[in-house]
Order: structure tokens, then sequence, then C-alpha cells
């Protein structure tokens, strides 16, 4: 059961679990001095000037449209999201709410302006947001956030729906 009373769904359960115990494992992130430049701290997985510091990406698929890319690197890791679209109605809420949310990246902090390609949404946490934020907190925000998005899309889904339906309905009244 959550906090608001409801049970999440089943298949939600563990997707979640696996993407908040791979996150967990990814956000081991150390200070990492840039090679190319002198006095400079980038993000490894942003710059992928050095293959070496670069780890092995990571995905997490709860079904083919629904799915985590984890990217690590010694000094980030760069999280991207795939929101379920089952149909045409939500492949346009989620591109009018990712698209609201990325304009406002810079509230988020750790949100990427432009996702990564083929996904809706992505996050870059450098070891700078490790040493400032709690490690598990960074976690418990995005796995809130994955909870939230697609309530969010389902709420919206059912609002736009019953709204088509009482506008068909209204039109209709007068043929009979």
């Amino acid at each position: 059961m959550r906090k608001d009373g409801r049970a999440k769904s089943q298949s939600l359960r563990p997707y979640l679990q696996c993407v908040r115990s791979s996150l967990t494992a990814a956000l081991s992130l150390s200070n990492f001095a840039s090679q190319a430049s002198e006095r400079h701290n980038v993000p490894e997985i942003e710059a992928a000037s050095s293959p070496e510091v670069i780890l092995n990406p990571l995905t997490v698929s709860r079904n083919a449209e629904e799915r985590v890319y984890i990217e690590p690197s010694i000094n980030s890791v760069r999280i991207s999201i795939k929101i379920k679209q089952a149909d045409e109605i939500e492949h346009i809420l989620v591109h009018k709410f990712t698209r609201f949310l990325t304009q406002r990246a810079e509230s988020f902090y750790i949100m990427r302006r432009k996702p990564v390609k083929g996904y809706d949404i992505s996050f870059l946490i450098t070891n700078f947001h490790t040493e400032e934020m709690l490690k598990h907190k960074l976690v418990d925000f995005i796995i809130q956030f994955m909870e939230e998005v697609d309530k969010e899309i389902s709420e919206m889904k059912l609002f736009l729906n019953a709204r088509a339906r009482f506008v068909a309905e209204s039109f209709l009244t007068p043929f009979d």
C-alpha cells in the first residue's frame, strides 16, 4: 500500500524495485578531474572523452514501451526514462507533459533539458549532487517521479476520455 492508501500495480512494483536497486548501485560516484582540461571536473558520461572511465550501461525494462536506461561513469550517471505510451492519446499526453517538464529543467536541478534519443526524459546526477544531497533521497526522487508521471498520465487520459464522452453525449442529445 502507498501513503495515499492505494495499492501499486503488481507489475509496477518489481520494476520500480529493480530500478531502485540499479540506481543505488550506480550512484557510487567519486570526484574525478578532467583529463582534457586542468582544474575542471566535467561529467564524464556527457563528455565521453575517456572511454576507460565510462562503465557498462544498463537497461531495465517493464515491457517493450516502458524502460529505464542507466549510463554510469566514474563521476556521473545519466538516467533516461521511456514512459509508457500504449496508444496515440498517451503518446500525445506524454509528449506535452515531458515538454512542460523539460522547459522547467532548472527547477529540478538534476534534469537534462534534452533527453537521450529514444527516451522521453533524462536526468544527470554528478558526484557533486551526491555530495550535496543524500543518495537514497535522489533515488527516492527518481522512483517517486516515475510513479507520479505514470499516475498523472493515467489521470489525464481518464479525464480526456470522460470529457470526450460528455461532449459526444451532448452533441447527440438533439437527435433523440
